[in-house]
C-alpha cells in the first residue's frame, strides 16, 4: 500500500476532507488554487489573486494545508505509535508539548501521535466555527483572525518537522519522498509569503526550507 494512499480510512484519528468555506468565495478561490497548483509554479501559486480578500485567501488555503497535513500524517500512523515515538520532537533539540488554552490550559508532553490526534481535532473546532471561519457571504471574519490563523500554521509545521526528522528514512524506502517535499514546499512558500511562521519556529527544519527559498 502506497504510504499516502487512502488505506487508512478505518482509522480513529483519519477524519474526512474538510470543504472550503461555502457561501463565500471559497469555491472560487478552490477553482484558481487547483489552477494555479496544476502549473507547477508553486510560488506564484500561493500569492493573493488581483483582487481577493486576504482573509478569504488565508481561510480556504488553511483548509486546504489541514487536510494536505492530516492526510499525509494519516497514512503514516502505522509507523509513528507511542512507543515508537514517546515524545512529539523534531530531532534531540526540538520537543513539543500540547495545550489548547481550554481544556488543556498547561503544556503537557504527549506522544507524537496523541499530539496530532491533539492538534486535528484543535484545527477542526476552530474550522467549524462560524464566528471564526464564517460560511455566509458578507459576515466579517474576527479581528484577530490572522493570529488564530498564524498558530495553526505553526502547529502543522511541527508534524512536518517531525515526519521528516522521525520518518524520512521510511518515507524514501517507500519511494515518498518526492510527494512530502512538494507538499513541504507549497508550505514553506504560503507561510513565507504571508509571514505566518516566526523564523525561531522554523529552526528544526531552516536548512531546508533555505534551500527551498533560494532555489533557482
Amino acid at each position: 500500500m502506497s504510504l499516502f494512499g487512502l488505506g487508512n480510512r478505518n482509522q480513529k484519528t483519519f477524519r474526512p476532507k474538510k470543504n472550503a468555506p461555502s457561501g463565500n468565495k471559497g469555491a472560487q478561490l478552490k477553482k484558481h488554487i487547483d489552477a494555479t497548483l496544476g502549473s507547477g509554479n508553486l510560488k506564484e501559486a500561493v500569492r493573493l489573486p488581483p483582487g481577493e480578500d486576504l482573509h478569504e485567501w488565508l481561510a480556504v488555503n488553511t483548509v486546504d494545508f489541514f487536510n494536505q497535513v492530516n492526510l499525509l500524517y494519516g497514512s503514516l500512523m502505522e509507523f509513528c505509535t507511542p512507543t515508537t515515538c514517546p515524545t512529539m520532537s523534531a530531532g534531540p533539540k526540538f520537543e513539543y508539548r500540547w495545550a489548547d488554552g481550554v481544556q488543556i490550559k498547561k503544556p503537557i508532553e504527549v506522544s507524537a501521535p496523541k499530539y496530532v490526534e491533539y492538534l486535528m481535532d484543535w484545527i477542526e473546532v476552530q474550522l467549524d466555527d462560524e464566528s471564526i471561519f464564517p460560511q455566509r457571504l458578507g459576515t466579517p471574519f474576527p479581528h484577530n483572525f490572522q493570529d488564530i490563523i498564524k498558530m495553526i500554521f505553526k502547529r502543522l509545521f511541527r508534524v512536518y518537522a517531525h515526519i521528516y526528522h522521525s520518518h524520512f528514512q521510511k518515507i524514501v524506502s517507500l519511494k515518498e519522498e518526492a510527494h512530502l517535499n512538494t507538499c513541504f514546499k507549497h508550505f514553506t512558500f504560503f507561510t513565507w509569503e504571508f509571514h505566518l511562521i516566526e523564523k525561531g519556529e522554523l529552526a528544526p527544519l531552516i536548512d531546508l526550507i533555505e534551500s527551498i527559498l533560494h532555489a533557482r
